[in-house]
């Protein structure tokens, strides 16, 4: 069993990245490829190994506390492996844990792939089992990256102010957020979600 890889970024795409280990490249699905672009040094992935019966796959985490939400979340009826790091994309482990605490169904139906029968399945599974004690915190939910689906409905440019506040707190700045929109607000249609409109940013962003 792998717990964890470290290595270099050889290569990546929107969903995975192939980390280059002693000459050995493995494929390593993982909730923000793209913010693992930025550096040429060597990186650290904590890695859920998943087998099925078709497929050996390997899914990687940069802290211990997103690989154990990732864990937990695939006890859950209806989340697969790849809901789970949907939503790991989406939000931080302590704002998806604020929110299952809260029993806050809102919140938890903005992350990529949740539908509100599979948030009520998460709170009823999860909220006794993620080893929190005492009150969640009063500011757990202020980073909280979510797609906003209102925004994604009204147009490009407004689900772009929210792929970019969501970008903006994965570290990125202003300015290079302003020059990979210039870059790709041509492309856009319009009919893009929040979630696609930060792939194509990344994509961008990794390119310069």
């Amino acid at each position: 069993m792998i717990d964890f890889l470290r290595g270099r970024v050889a290569h990546l795409e929107t969903e995975y990245v192939v980390l280059d280990v002693h000459d050995v490249g493995y494929r390593v699905f993982t909730p923000n490829p793209y913010g693992l672009s930025r550096t040429n040094e060597a990186v650290q992935l904590f890695i859920h190994h998943h087998v099925r019966e078709d497929a050996i796959q390997l899914f990687g985490f940069t802290t211990r506390e997103e690989q154990a939400m990732f864990r937990k979340l695939l006890d859950v009826s209806g989340i697969g492996p790849r809901v789970a790091l949907g939503v790991l994309a989406g939000g931080r482990p302590d704002s998806i844990v604020a929110a299952i605490q809260q029993e806050n169904i809102t919140f938890l139906t903005k992350l990529p792939g949740i539908g509100k029968k599979t948030a009520q399945r998460m709170i009823l599974d999860l909220k006794d089992k993620l080893g929190i004690s005492g009150s969640v915190p009063s500011d757990a939910l202020a980073g909280f990256i979510v797609v906003d689906e209102a925004a994604s409905a009204s147009g490009g440019e407004s689900s772009w102010a929210s792929a970019k506040e969501a970008l903006s707190g994965l570290g990125y700045r202003e300015a290079e957020l302003d020059k990979a929109w210039h870059s790709m607000k041509n492309s856009v249609t319009g009919d893009e979600t929040v979630d696609v409109l930060m792939k194509k940013a990344l994509q961008q962003l990794f390119q310069g």
